[in-house]
This record gives structure tokens, sequence and C-alpha cells, in this order.
């Protein structure tokens, strides 16, 4: 369903990592475990989609409760973290997460995930109920870039250089295990044709 069109009548963005640039930018930023906010300059992938769609196109956040939005866009996610501090035994996503998705799908509306993230996380339900994934990973400052890959300024190239568990039974998982059945391969990623922007505009 990628990339989304920039005209559609309105686009619900939700997630507690949409319009968090300290969460984008993860640990080692500015502070030795990140932080939450703006920590740094820079513009968050809420900004970024903004700044790409038609200014005819309705933002709608989570509070605009019963809209109905042409897609939801559902921002979810890693906190920062750095070392040890990161250290966990579980890497299913957070409830909050799930829900977030969950409420974008009961508005009948197609549902775009971004995962903001250092590592790949169990993804659970939310593989079923996504009709399109993004892996972010942490993409920095420039939440707009990350804008740029959902409405086809920009074409997604990247390949995963880490199989993607199903669930935490399956972790360690690599290549050549005996037992291989990973969410998504080592090498997987999709991608599509980038749009031909327009020229600038001559002075």
């Amino acid at each position: 369903m990628l990339p989304l069109a920039k005209d559609l009548p309105s686009v619900q963005v939700v997630g507690r990592s949409a319009d968090n640039l300290g969460y984008q930018c993860g640990g080692w930023t500015v502070e030795w475990q990140g932080g939450s906010g703006p920590t740094t300059a820079g513009t968050t992938i809420l900004e970024g989609i903004r700044r790409a769609v038609s200014p005819k196109t309705r933002v709608l956040a989570a509070s605009d409760a019963g809209s109905k939005p042409a897609a939801a866009i559902v921002v979810i996610g890693e906190t920062p973290y750095a070392e040890t501090a990161g250290d966990r035994r579980d890497l299913a996503l957070d409830a909050a997460d799930v829900e977030a998705v969950r409420g974008a799908k009961a508005t009948g509306a197609a549902v775009v995930v971004v995962v903001v993230t250092g590592r790949p996380l169990v993804l659970g339900r939310v593989i079923e109920m996504a009709d399109a994934l993004v892996v972010a990973w942490l993409p920095g400052s420039e939440g707009a870039g990350v804008a740029d890959v959902i409405f086809g300024d920009a074409a997604p190239t990247g390949k995963l250089p880490h199989s993607w568990p199903k669930s935490m039974s399956d972790i360690p998982i690599n290549v050549g295990d005996a037992r291989y059945e990973p969410l998504f391969a080592y090498g997987f990623g999709l991608t599509y044709p980038a749009r031909e922007r327009p020229p600038p505009l001559s002075k």
C-alpha cells in the first residue's frame, strides 16, 4: 500500500514515538541514555508528515476521536537506552504500542506501522494488524526522512542486517540454524520506485 498519496483527505498520526525527537534519536544523544522530547534540534516524524502531505490533507491526532481517516500512521518502538541499561529478557512491544495499533485499525483505515528501534522487536499481533510495516530503526534528528519514504519522495532501500524473530523462543536466531523460521529472513527488504519530484521553481 506504500507509498501513500500526498493528497489523501485525512491521515491520522498516533503512537508515542510519532512526535518525540528524543525517542527517534535513541541513546548517546546529548546524554548517555538519551531522553524524551526535544533533546536536540530536529524534526519529528509527525512534523515531517505534516510537511509532506498536501495543504488540503487533514493530519489528525489520537485525540480526534470518532474520525475516520483515509490512512493511519502508527509510530511505535523502544524508548532510548545505552549499554546495559538496554538489556531485556523480553523484546515484545510495549502494551501501549500494541493498543495504539489496535485503535488505528478500529477506525477502518489502512494502517502503516513505523517501528523506531535499535534492534529487532517481537511484533506479535501488530504484524497481523498492519497493512504496511516500515522499520525506521533510529532515524536520528530528521524525521522528515521517514516521511519521505512513506509518501514516496524516497525509495526504501534497506535490507535486514539480522534475522527478525517471530517470538522470544526464536532467540538466538541466525542463518544456518537447524530450525530457521524467522518472521523476516536475513537480507529481507522491500522497495518501490520513488516519485519523480517536480523541478524547483526558477527565480
